[in-house]
């Protein structure tokens, strides 16, 4: 099993930056790659950004790319996403996932909510 707690959400004010945290925790030897996912209550949970473990490679969505990195601490198993230039439809419960093989997640975090103000 493995255990995520996200950490970092709060309120801002557009144009403002915050920084995400997720530690993993429990058996975390098999991590294939770990995730950002984001979802707003009424609407589908949107992929947001991801960090492949070996090579390091990461993707993002197009809606968050040039204003969001994310970036690993090996030792803390610990991934961050830096969120810059916020906007107010980037308020959203951000979820934290890893995932052990190719395909869906297998396991989440309970998220931590972003709330950016205009």
């Amino acid at each position: 099993q493995v255990q995520l707690v996200e950490s970092g959400g709060g309120l801002v004010q557009a144009g403002d930056s915050l920084r995400l945290s997720c530690t993993a925790s429990g058996r975390t030897s098999g991590t294939y790659k770990m995730s950002w996912f984001r979802r707003v209550p009424g609407k589908e949970r949107e992929f947001v950004a991801c960090i492949y473990w070996s090579s390091r490679s990461t993707d993002y969505a197009e809606s968050v790319k040039g204003r969001f990195t994310i970036s690993r601490d090996n030792a803390k198993n610990t991934i961050f996403l830096q969120m810059t230039s916020l906007q107010p439809e980037d308020t959203a419960v951000y979820y934290c996932a890893l995932g052990t093989a190719p395909g869906p997640s297998a396991y989440w975090g309970q998220g931590t909510q972003v709330t950016v103000s205009s």
